[in-house]
């Protein structure tokens, strides 16, 4: 599956969004997007993440056409969704959370039926290749209603992929899925993204976002409140943790007061947890306080802040 067709915008964006604005009439004026402006690399994936009611399916149902915005400049892969609103429609594919599949349709005759509304010739057509992609081969002939939640979910994708889009939106793809089903999922992703497709993701599984993501926006209450890369985003939040497994659960009150230096203290059973401040306490310190004291330490382990932690510290401070 490629899409040499649609050559790189030469600002190499494939979404630029500036100053949008959409605003509904009730009561009073209701902001749902409020002068957001962010950019997303042509060939990456780009997460975008919020809380229920942000702004999110706002902001994607502008990008792909299906709402009007109020103000400010959208251009997709290098088009003016106004000025070009066909074409730049035809640069988006989208995979919805609903499995709005037909029962009664094979995975084989959906995908061909789907090409046809994109008015996709049927030489040029890529049923075959796109069932391949997606490991859906083998139930090429079987009828939809048959297959699993999960073969569902890649129909999906493949279906948002008929026309070859260069951008693909997935708008919580792994919604209700197992473990092991959303690793299989990532894997695809990633294996559509190696062939030049940019992937723009939503979700409320953080680890995925963390997972699977380039560059990463937040939204809440309609504005953008962060929009970096990742591994920039991930380092602003200054906080590690510390797990201290002991063999004794007894804490002598000097021992508590020597860690309380290192940073906030949680005691449970035999299990110590330190918040602590890289930049305020080196770990050389922290060592050697633990060195010092009477603990009798049966394990140790750190952690980084995860994606979740920024995201929850963010959206609470706003």
């Amino acid at each position: 599956m490629k899409t040499k067709n649609w050559q790189i915008p030469k600002n190499k964006l494939a979404l630029e969004i500036k100053n949008l604005t959409k605003t509904y009439q009730g009561e009073s004026e209701y902001y749902a997007l409020d002068d957001v402006s962010l950019n997303v690399k042509a060939g990456s994936i780009f997460g975008l993440l919020g809380p229920n009611g942000a702004g999110k399916s706002t902001l994607i149902n502008i990008i792909s056409g299906i709402v009007f915005k109020s103000s400010g400049d959208v251009s997709v892969w290098g088009m003016d969704i106004e000025k070009e609103r066909k074409q730049s429609k035809l640069a988006v594919g989208i995979v919805p959370q609903e499995l709005n599949i037909d029962a009664f349709f094979t995975p084989d005759e959906l995908l061909d039926l789907h090409s046809g509304m994109f008015n996709v010739p049927k030489a040029l057509r890529k049923t075959k290749e796109l069932l391949k992609l997606m490991d859906l081969s083998d139930k090429a002939k079987s009828y939809s209603r048959k297959l699993s939640g999960g073969m569902r979910r890649r129909l999906l994708v493949a279906k948002a992929m008929v026309h070859s889009p260069p951008i693909l939106i997935l708008d919580e793809p792994t919604a209700g899925v197992d473990v092991e089903l959303r690793q299989k999922l990532w894997n695809h992703f990633k294996d559509l993204n190696k062939l030049g497709v940019t992937i723009i993701l939503t979700t409320h599984y953080l680890e995925e976002a963390e997972y699977l993501c380039d560059d990463i926006a937040i939204i809440n209450k309609g504005k953008i409140i962060a929009n970096e890369n990742k591994k920039s985003l991930l380092t602003k939040f200054n906080e590690k943790l510390i797990y201290i497994k002991l063999k004794k659960k007894k804490i002598s009150d000097e021992d508590k007061i020597s860690l309380k230096k290192i940073g906030n203290v949680k005691i449970v059973s035999d299990t110590v947890e330190i918040t602590f401040k890289p930049n305020e306490t080196s770990m050389n310190s922290i060592i050697k306080t633990l060195y010092n004291s009477s603990l009798d330490i049966l394990d140790l382990s750190t952690k980084d802040a995860s994606l979740e932690d920024v995201f929850i510290n963010m959206i609470n401070n706003e």
